[in-house]
């Protein structure tokens, strides 16, 4: 006769050794890989592109080096191969800039494909452009709502930028910080994110049709395709 004690043990045994054979386990499974790590600051990661969307043809190169501290994630946007510096000076805060040369951060706090997310752009005069966008069909499909809901007053709230044109070396840098109250996410470390980066590239003689540059390959003449937002995770 076995046991009761025995009997539990012997059971035990047989759920474990079945579990590990169906590739089960008591442990958490492991996130999925992201396609960038953020650390805390002062440590970087570059993000970086140079090719359009949808064709990916070639296109001048743009890096976006991020970290966080426990209130803002930090970004610094650098256009390379710029010949323009394109930008309309009558133009202020949360202005129509997406129309001449800008560079773009899409983010949601979260691993899903996002209906609702914060749009960030940067013009080479400093001004920005600051919406949580609402996309509920997100892909942007014609006939859909498609709406804004914006910052009004971001330096008020804690943004900053500070953007320098280097033209003898064709290049502008953006150095922005954005509130991660904004996201209800103090402290994110550990936590996983989608994003995508953008940058658009016209000039006097061309606009206003514009090179369209990404990070992630929305698969059409659109930003506004989550997606094809990439994953990031804070470490």
């Amino acid at each position: 006769m076995y046991s009761l004690t025995s009997i539990i043990a012997l059971g035990a045994t047989i759920f474990a050794a079945f579990a590990n054979a169906n590739g089960a386990s008591d442990k958490p499974c492991p996130p999925t890989k992201a396609d960038v790590q953020v650390p805390a600051c002062p440590s970087t990661v570059t993000v970086r592109f140079d090719k359009t969307i949808p064709e990916q043809t070639a296109c001048p190169l743009t890096t976006i080096g991020l970290c966080y501290t426990s209130t803002a994630l930090n970004l610094v946007f650098t256009a390379y191969g710029e010949t323009n510096f394109y930008f309309d000076p009558s133009q202020t805060t949360n202005g129509d800039i997406w129309a001449y040369e800008v560079m773009e951060a899409f983010i949601y706090k979260g691993t899903d494909n996002p209906q609702t997310y914060f749009e960030y752009e940067v013009s080479p005069n400093n001004v920005t452009y600051n919406s949580f966008v609402y996309n509920p069909s997100r892909v942007r499909t014609t006939g859909a709502p498609f709406d804004h809901a914006f910052i009004s007053d971001p330096f008020g709230d804690g943004f900053k930028v500070t953007t320098a044109l280097d033209k003898p070396n064709h290049k502008w840098v953006s150095t922005s910080s954005i509130p991660l109250a904004l996201f209800n996410a103090e402290n994110p470390k550990g936590t996983n994110w989608r994003m995508n980066f953008f940058r658009t590239v016209t000039g006097p003689t061309t606009y206003p049709n514009q090179q369209l540059c990404g990070w992630k390959n929305t698969g059409k003449a659109s930003f506004h395709i989550t997606p094809a937002f990439g994953t990031v995770a804070f470490i």
